[in-house]
Parts: structure tokens; C-alpha cells; sequence
């Protein structure tokens, strides 16, 4: 984790979230496939439907590193990394217990993976405005 200076830059902070928050609508919804949404769903054949949609999201996040703070653009690989680990968490848990849209179970699961979608973000935001501080 990043050492976070005293007076950390609000303003890069605030741009990061709104950046990743931007990130991640377009590559979790907007620029989604059916291919990708189904493929990496399923038992077998996910891997690479699952590795199309992560690799969109890391596109995403090196370039809001690139942008804000080049050093750090090594986060795509951590995000590719969490990303695909959450996601395919997800996908396990929907095998196992066919969650179906009406029951709350089903947006528990959602919920969830989306809210440690956004925590990752929000770390990679604090990691980007903290190292934009420091220079």
C-alpha cells in the first residue's frame, strides 16, 4: 500500500473516483458483450470470454494511470488480476446455488460483486492521488 502524504491532492482524488467510477460503467455494462456476459458464466469455456471482459477493464485503468499518474500504471495488472478473481468468485457462487433474478439472493450476489468492484477502485484512486501528491 501507498505511504498517503499528510496533504493529499482532493482534487486528483475526486477526478480518480469519478475516472474509475466512468471506467467502470463503460466496461462492466456498456461495453460488455452478450459473449463475454454469458461466457464467463459458464462452467466450462469461460476463460476466455472472462479474459476479454477483464482485459477491457485493465485497458481502462492503464489509461486513467497513464493520465493521472504514469508510474503507477501497473495497476491494469492488479485490476486484471482482482477483477477476473472477483467476477469468477461470482460465477462459482451463481454455479452452485442458481440464484434466479427474483429472489434477493441473486442482487445480494450483484450487490456484492459490484461494491468490491468500486472498493478496488476507490484504492486505486487513493494510490494514484497519493503518488500524485508525493511528486
Amino acid at each position: 500500500m501507498p505511504i498517503i502524504p499528510e496533504q493529499i491532492a482532493n482534487d486528483l482524488l475526486i477526478w480518480a473516483v469519478a475516472l474509475f467510477v466512468i471506467k467502470h460503467l463503460l466496461a462492466d455494462f456498456l461495453l460488455q458483450t452478450s459473449w463475454m456476459a454469458q461466457g464467463k458464466e459458464r462452467i466450462e469455456g469461460w476463460m476466455a470470454p472472462l479474459f476479454a471482459h477483464i482485459a477491457v477493464h485493465a485497458l481502462g485503468t492503464l489509461l486513467i494511470c497513464l493520465t493521472m499518474a504514469p508510474q503507477l500504471a501497473w495497476l491494469a495488472v492488479v485490476d486484471l488480476a482482482v477483477h477476473g478473481l472477483i467476477d469468477r468468485s461470482k460465477a462459482l457462487v451463481q454455479q452452485r446455488y442458481h440464484f434466479k433474478v427474483d429472489q434477493a439472493a441473486y442482487w445480494w450476489l450483484f450487490g456484492t460483486d459490484q461494491t468490491l468492484h468500486h472498493l478496488t477502485h476507490l484504492a486505486f484512486a487513493v494510490w494514484i492521488a497519493a503518488a500524485a501528491s508525493s511528486l
